[in-house]
């Protein structure tokens, strides 16, 4: 028995007794609107029935579209992020065309076939839009000299993070078999499998035993082994027997859990379109059962009959045959007719069944994660107040897509790749990138919007110059045409490669200003009636600027 282990098993166990009230929640939301990961307080089977338990599928197809909608954020046809520096103000044009190579390298990786990174990127995707946040794993695949990503099941995770946001640990339960244990570890050095468990690789190989992997901030596990390469230890822990089989150092946690919305008090996250849209869900699938109940009725309503004329029931069904009384001699309308009931509220009942659709849809911001579409000319400054409101709308929902999620996943990528010197030596980093933190720009309509208004902002101004040129010449001077020019370039995406360094432009504008100041020289020349030797110097001076 390891004391390490033991330790370590009850401080899990205590985060997942806390954390075990929050399951039920997880499994009303799930069996609403993700049946297929409706496994937080029940056990499922091969062969079930996901969604056998609805009877309306616009819960279930509206959170898939919104789902779906955030893989649509990440095509790979589109540069949908770039690698970029907290004070990029700083760089020069090495820096950025480092950080577009930085980029090219990190996408490549990112979606390598071997990685994983689109089908696990998609699971994520609708935990983190049902539940309000998925659990990640982002590390090297040493075996096929890869990144390697995936996404486990909420019900296994629980987690804790620091005063200051980063994780602090985060325990995961874990069933593989002993095959996959010796697997793993064969090549780890330092690594053991406890020998009731080396006994089974060969009288029962496919036995799952009961593990843990653990990840602790090292100031909170061995604060005296803290060195400046480690922030965090990770465990691999058979729980059976209170054994650790691995234990090695980490730069980063490893896991990402990215949040959609928190509240204050808990360390767990909500999704703000659950939240508003459960209400509808429940009742839609009420309403929906009732009118199918009310609409079988109109088209098959039910029957009265002489049981005296009719002693083993009517037969209401296609071919059956209805038995009537020998001695029975009225008419068969007298002895068995529907019960007809009033059916024009049927319609009434479909009506609000269809507003109900439509408040889970704006629940889930289906109307608004769109770019608004222009149909018709309009000023710049209406133009400027569409997209104002626009962003207003797509905010709540844009801005923890990017900042929260998006953002920790390529961070946590560029810092692996980092650690395994994918982008080469950081000592040969251009100087305007060394040192600095590394952030991320997100290609997205809320992100479009925002460039769509700078460039608009650079024409707006040069449209007032132009109107202002025409009364003082000097207003010309007022605008730093080279810098706005840039940020608006910078706005477009506009590849570094393209674009001339400040250096290079300065140099280019000091040629033109020069052969400016000769051509004056020339006219002045010839209107003053000097010699030809005189222009013709000046020509050849002209030339050589050239």
């Amino acid at each position: 028995m390891d004391d390490r282990a033991k330790e370590l098993i009850r401080c899990g166990d205590e985060l997942f007794s806390k954390r075990s009230p929050l399951l039920s929640l997880w499994q009303t939301i799930a069996d609403q609107f993700y049946p297929e990961r409706a496994e937080f307080t029940v056990t499922r089977t091969l062969g079930d029935e996901f969604a056998s338990h609805l009877n309306d599928s616009y819960p279930l197809i509206i959170r898939r579209e919104l789902g779906d909608f955030l893989s649509t954020l990440r095509r790979k046809d589109q540069e949908w992020f770039q690698v970029s520096v907290e004070r990029d103000n700083l760089l020069d044009n090495g820096g950025k065309r480092f950080l577009e190579y930085a980029t090219t390298v990190q996408r490549r990786a990112m979606y390598d076939r071997r990685s994983q990174f689109t089908k696990t990127m998609k699971e994520a995707d609708h935990d983190f839009i049902t539940f309000g946040q998925p659990v990640l794993t982002i590390e090297p695949n040493f075996a096929t000299n890869t990144l390697l990503y995936q996404c486990w099941h909420l019900r296994d995770v629980v987690w804790s993070f620091t005063l200051d946001g980063r994780i602090a640990e985060v325990h995961r339960k874990w069933k593989p078999t002993a095959r996959q244990l010796a697997k793993l570890f064969e090549k780890k050095p330092g690594a053991s499998l406890h020998p009731q468990v080396s006994g089974k690789l060969e009288k029962d190989p496919y036995c799952e035993i009961e593990c843990r992997h653990v990840v602790v901030s090292i100031d909170d596990y061995e604060p005296e082994k803290r060195l400046k390469t480690q922030a965090y230890t990770e465990l691999y822990i058979d729980v059976a027997n209170q054994h650790v089989m691995y234990e090695a150092p980490l730069r980063n946690a490893k896991y990402v859990i990215p949040r959609w919305k928190t509240l204050s008090g808990t360390q767990y996250g909500h999704s703000p379109a659950v939240t508003v849209g459960l209400p509808d869900a429940r009742l839609i699938q009420a309403m929906s059962l009732t009118l199918l109940e009310a609409g079988e009725m109109a088209v098959r309503p039910p029957m009265a009959a002489k049981i005296d004329v009719i002693p083993a029931g009517a037969k209401l069904f296609a071919g059956g045959i209805t038995a009537i009384d020998a001695e029975y001699d009225g008419r068969i309308e007298d002895a068995i007719a529907p019960i007809m009931n009033d059916h024009r509220s049927l319609p009434f009942g479909l009506e609000i069944l269809k507003d109900k659709q439509a408040m889970l849809a704006q629940a889930f911001y289906i109307q608004k994660i769109n770019l608004p579409q222009f149909d018709h000319e309009m000023t710049a400054f209406e133009f400027s107040q569409r997209l104002q409101e626009y962003i207003r709308n797509v905010i709540p929902l844009f801005e923890p897509i990017e900042s929260e999620y998006h953002a920790q996943v390529c961070d946590q990528t560029f810092q692996v790749l980092l650690e395994v010197n994918a982008f080469g030596d950081p000592r040969m980093f251009p100087r305007s990138v060394r040192g600095q933190e590394t952030t991320f720009q997100f290609d997205s309509p809320l992100s479009q919007a925002v460039e769509r208004e700078k460039g608009q902002r650079f024409l707006e101004a040069k449209s007032l110059v132009d109107q202002a040129v025409a009364y003082d010449p000097a207003c010309s001077s007022i605008v730093d045409w080279r810098t706005s020019l840039r940020d608006a370039l910078d706005g477009k995406r506009t590849p570094a490669k393209w674009l001339r360094s400040e250096a290079e432009v300065e140099k280019y504008a000091q040629s033109v200003q020069q052969q400016q100041q000769l051509q004056q020289q020339i006219q002045l020349a010839q209107q003053g009636g000097e010699a030809g030797q005189a222009v013709g110097a000046a020509q050849q001076a002209i030339n050589a600027a050239a």
